[in-house]
């Protein structure tokens, strides 16, 4: 595995708060990007903005604003995040699809490929830079741009389920599953759209609990205990 696509769920780096950030977690996820980067391996992330707006749980605001914040939301988390990332000695740029002054650089394939081949860590932020498209389809755009070998999802749950584990305690975990059933069966992997493209693009995905002891490691590593999604 050369290239891997890390979409980091807001509310997990959130970690009990359930909004901000729980540094710990942060340092936790950036120690193991340092050990995927030290192997080799090249890494570009997408963040979630859930940990500080959800805004389409709001009736009262028009849906094209509420997504904007939602983008600015993902561009706060990752200029915090890849701070906290060069804090243990990582190289890292924040791309964004829309100009941001002196905050991040406008996203070019060939930008961020060059960040990733000379060992940086290349952080995709402000979504596809359009409303109504969600952070997961940007996952799924710019793994496709940079061709990723794999989706890596870290989720604050260890899995994809076949209802709301939540909800129904149970519920039952999938060890594998094809994109294709996914889709069919509507699981809350990703949105239908991101799906879909997975699908089309047959970029492979691999769902994984964040906090789980060296996560993002043994899911590169094939040492996890997560769900694999195939295509």
């Amino acid at each position: 595995m050369k290239r891997v696509l890390l979409k980091l769920s807001g509310e997990a780096l959130a970690g009990e708060k359930h909004t901000g950030f729980d540094e710990a977690t942060v340092l936790g996820v950036a120690g193991q990007v340092k050990a995927l980067a030290d192997d080799g391996i090249q890494v570009g992330i997408v963040i979630g903005g859930g940990n500080f707006w959800r805004g389409r749980t709001s009736e009262n605001m028009d849906r094209v604003k509420a997504d904007q914040i939602g983008m600015l939301a993902t561009v706060m988390n990752c200029i915090y995040v890849s701070e906290i990332f060069r804090s243990v000695g990582l190289d890292t740029e924040v791309f964004t699809p829309f100009v941001c002054g002196g905050f991040a650089k406008l996203f070019t394939k060939d930008e961020a490929l060059a960040c990733l081949n000379r060992g940086g860590v290349a952080f995709f932020a402000g979504g596809t830079g359009h409303p109504y498209f969600s952070t997961d389809t940007t996952t799924t755009l710019r793994a496709i741009e940079i061709e990723a070998d794999v989706i890596l999802l870290a989720k604050a749950v260890d899995g994809v389920y076949d209802s709301d584990p939540k909800v129904n305690p149970a519920a039952v975990k999938y060890d594998e599953i094809s994109i294709a059933g996914v889709i069919d069966k509507r699981l809350a992997v990703m949105d239908l759209t991101a799906s879909i493209m997975c699908m089309e693009n047959q970029m492979p995905m691999l769902v994984f609990g964040l906090e789980g002891e060296n996560s993002i490691v043994n899911a590169v590593k094939g040492r996890f205990t997560g769900t694999k999604i195939t295509v």
